[in-house]
């Protein structure tokens, strides 16, 4: 599932923005679609621009009946009523999705005989500061095993002793869910903290649901300023 809205702050209408001859949700449309990896894919969208630019070119889109808040609400929404074990969430402002970041999440579900992991996402480290300290880059902190502690905007860890090691990673926007625990999150209202991050899969965690992140290499681009599709542009030739 890919949920899609036209209206963006940082960058309106980002996802019908050209990207060598093919809009941004077309192209992260077909990306996914090319993996291989899924039973089917679609576009989830409030918007009639949106749907018809999928289905135009021979794609699968659902029109979303209400507004929602976030894109794991209007794929529980879209869901709900399908016979479904695992869902996955790619954000539609990226183009670059590719199978080895997406067969990694899934891999992930398959050595979970006891169901003990309700999401799985990707992470990627990053060592730029300006990065780092950026809040359009959201950070995952990671236990031990590699179940996320906390997700936010500002650098975590805090490097009050830079000589400590720490590593940072970004968050990549792609989801594993088990059917289940995306409803859960549908059903559940929204707490202060992800009020004040404006990252959605805090939800999941302030509810006790366990989240195993897994480490990539690919990074991609995720447009979400003119800048990034500037760099998007350059990185497709």
């Amino acid at each position: 599932m890919i949920p899609a809205r036209y209206s963006a702050s940082r960058f309106p209408a980002k996802l019908m923005q050209d990207l060598a001859g093919k809009t941004v949700i077309l192209r992260t449309y077909e990306a996914t679609v090319a993996t291989n990896l899924f039973d089917d894919v679609y576009v989830v969208t409030d918007s009639d621009i949106i749907f018809n630019e999928i289905v135009s070119n021979g794609g699968k889109a659902i029109m979303s009946k209400k507004e929602h808040e976030s894109g794991s609400d209007r794929i529980a929404e879209a869901v709900e009523g399908l016979d479904v074990d695992i869902v996955v969430n790619v954000q539609g402002d990226e183009p670059f999705t590719e199978h080895e970041s997406l067969a990694k999440v899934l891999e992930v579900f398959k050595d979970d005989s006891k169901k003990e992991i309700d999401l799985a996402s990707l992470m990627v480290e990053i060592h730029d500061w300006d990065e780092i300290s950026n809040p359009n880059t959201v950070k995952v902190i990671v236990d031990q095993n590699n179940f996320a502690l906390y997700f936010s905007r500002s650098p975590i860890p805090f490097p009050r002793d830079k000589e400590a090691g720490a590593r940072y990673f970004k968050h990549k926007g792609i989801y594993a869910f088990r059917k289940q625990a995306l409803i859960d999150f549908y059903k559940l209202p929204m707490q202060f903290i992800e009020a004040s991050e404006k990252i959605e899969c805090i939800r999941y965690l302030e509810y006790g649901k366990r989240i195993k992140m897994v480490e990539t290499t690919v990074e991609g681009v995720e447009i979400d300023t003119p800048e990034d599709l500037e760099r998007a542009k350059r990185l497709w030739k």
